[in-house]
């Protein structure tokens, strides 16, 4: 194994190993980018759009919320403030990664952490030992590249099917949130709480006309969340055993 003179992996060999742990990432990939790119086809933007949003967002459940909500005409700030909250959980995520890494390189982990998705964030801090700025590279470009590329072959390929086909592939969009829903719901109560109450308030909002679609997404997530979890610490706060 290639190492400096220091006796340290060389940047070179992380970025191998790096690439290496990213290649399941990017199979997997494959098929979600895909579908992303038939339903941004079908949702009317065209593939420099696709590819533009798959190169500036890198986020697959953004992107799908992003398509929905560009659907039903939702402005550009109710958007941009949605997928800012579903994608609260990254700072965690990035707080947690950085524990694992070496002290600066400070303009290295701005640029990486730009890669990091649920997918990446999970076999980065699964490796064992230190995880170095060259594996980050590795992992990162390999999975973006997936990504983006297959989000143009999804277009292309929804570019060519029969119109019908096409204005059909718009349902596939409630069956992709059902899918990424679902797995969560398995593993948490607190999941399944959260979705039936923000499905219940948003349904509220919408039907009473009380908000704009846009802003009823909005405010039904945050609603449901800041009662979610104000009920999870008043439990805590609860004294085992104790009665009155």
């Amino acid at each position: 194994m290639a190492e400096t003179t220091a006796g340290r992996i060389s940047p070179a060999t992380d970025f191998k190993a790096g690439s290496q742990a990213g290649v399941s990432i990017a199979i997997g990939y494959f098929p979600i980018a895909l579908t992303f790119g038939l339903l941004a086809k079908t949702a009317g933007l065209s593939i420099g759009e696709t590819f533009l949003m798959s190169l500036v967002v890198f986020a697959g459940a953004s992107q799908y919320i992003s398509l929905s909500l560009l659907m039903i005409g939702t402005g550009i700030f109710e958007i941009v403030l949605t997928t800012f909250i579903v994608n609260i959980r990254h700072f965690l995520m990035a707080t947690s990664l950085n524990e694992k890494t070496p002290e600066g390189d400070i303009a290295a982990k701005a640029v990486y952490s730009f890669g990091l998705t649920d997918e990446t964030f999970s076999v980065a801090a699964t490796k064992e030992g230190e995880i170095r700025k060259g594996y980050m590279f590795g992992l990162v470009l390999i999975s973006y590249a997936s990504w983006v590329v297959f989000s143009g072959v999804g277009h292309l390929i929804g570019a060519n099917l029969p119109k019908t086909l096409q204005e059909s592939m718009a349902v596939a969009l409630y069956a992709m949130f059902i899918g990424l829903l679902v797995p969560s719901m398995k593993k948490s109560v607190k999941a399944i709480y959260l979705a039936v109450m923000a499905a219940c308030f948003n349904t509220i909002f919408t039907m009473g006309n009380i908000l704009e679609p846009g802003w009823a997404i909005v405010a039904a997530t945050l609603l449901a969340a800041i009662i979610a979890e104000t009920v999870v610490y008043l439990r805590g706060r609860k004294v085992p055993g104790h009665e009155e």
